[in-house]
């Protein structure tokens, strides 16, 4: 038996289990962790964009890869 933690919903994972929610918020809370450690040292709003950039592409890519894993709907 598998366990869903996230619902397909459009282009998006909404979680439907705990450890969905826990995946979603450690994720927001990593995002949110990097943009204020960039954005204390920059200069300019680009500056903040280019260096939160890499951070938060790579954090999404992991998102969605571990939503389509773990999903209920899956893409064929």
């Amino acid at each position: 038996m598998k366990n869903n933690w996230f619902k397909k919903k459009g282009w998006m994972y909404l979680p439907i289990s705990t450890m969905g929610f826990i995946t979603s918020l450690a994720a927001i809370a990593f995002c949110m962790n990097v943009f204020w450690a960039i954005d204390r040292n920059s200069h300019s709003v680009s500056d903040t964009f280019y260096g939160v950039f890499p951070y938060f592409v790579c954090t999404l890519f992991l998102f969605n890869w571990v939503g389509g894993n773990t999903s209920k709907q899956k893409d064929v």
